[in-house]
């Protein structure tokens, strides 16, 4: 099978016709999802910048996070489906949290590798992974290994076409991303400024931690309050849309389940050549 040109105006549309009719309140799922991992972030910041106890800390808050995107993955497929998710849906990747973790650590370390070589390698390894977890979410019972080569064999010919349909979201992006892109500029200005002082034989005794009259912590608040905002009005909505790329390559691909049946490549095997 081939892969074939979406039409994400439709897409779109169908996704908010669904969102419009779930029974439980995307907005509220979105809320919540986020508004959890804001809670997270802050208890980090709260746990300071260095040793063991902030290390530990960091990496438990990462490692919650992504359980928590698995469940808010899972409520958008069951809204695509047509099937009542209730809110506790958002933890449902605790049941299967080890090929969570596992496997999001495996697609980093993939695409950092590629990434090596070059900034476009690295974009096109992460595209090659982007159904990855989608498929994972579908069929936990899979390894983490055929995860990542399902995805592989469906994102054949359509890796352009989500890139397209990430620049289409890219305003609501930018626009969540404010307050995070003030505070890295504030950062990186502080750090010029300590460079400066260095070189000119007058080091600072004490690391700045305050930045722009806020602190750490406040930064966080701000930051993860905005950018929850702003994905109240299209998170819900970029996620299902995507998965309708997901059940597109699926159905073309053969791959996956739910899948029709797939033939083989004309270059002999059912992989392919790649293609972008």
């Amino acid at each position: 099978m081939m892969a074939e040109l979406i039409d994400r105006k439709q897409l779109k549309a169908d996704a908010r016709a669904l969102l419009a009719d779930a029974q439980v309140s995307p907005k509220g799922m979105v809320a919540l999802y986020l508004g959890l991992n804001l809670a997270l972030n802050l208890l980090a910041s709260f746990s300071g910048g260095d040793g063991l106890l902030a290390t530990f800390v960091n990496i438990l808050t990462s490692l919650l996070s992504m359980v928590l995107g698995a469940g808010f993955v899972l409520y958008c497929m069951a809204v695509r489906r047509g099937e009542r998710a209730e809110y506790l849906t958002l933890f449902d990747g605790f049941s299967f949290v080890g090929k969570i973790v596992l496997l999001n650590i495996v697609m980093y370390l993939f695409t950092f590798l590629w990434s090596m070589l070059f900034v476009i390698p690295g974009i096109v390894a992460a595209y090659r992974y982007r159904f990855a977890l989608y498929n994972l979410y579908e069929n936990p019972g899979i390894g983490v290994m055929e995860a990542l080569d399902m995805s592989k064999r469906q994102t054949l010919g359509y890796k352009s076409q989500l890139f397209v349909l990430d620049l289409s979201y890219i305003g609501w992006s930018l626009l969540g991303s404010v307050p995070a892109m003030v505070y890295a500029g504030a950062v990186y200005w502080d750090t010029f400024q300590t460079v400066l002082a260095y070189a000119g034989g007058t080091p600072l005794l004490t690391e700045t931690t305050v930045y722009l009259g806020l602190p750490d912590w406040a930064w966080t608040l701000v930051i993860g309050l905005w950018s929850l905002a702003a994905a109240l009005f299209y998170l819900a909505h970029y996620q299902c849309v995507e998965l309708g790329y997901f059940e597109t390559a699926k159905r073309t691909s053969g791959v996956g389940e739910g899948a029709a049946p797939r033939q083989d490549s004309a270059w002999g095997g059912p992989d392919g050549l790649g293609g972008f």
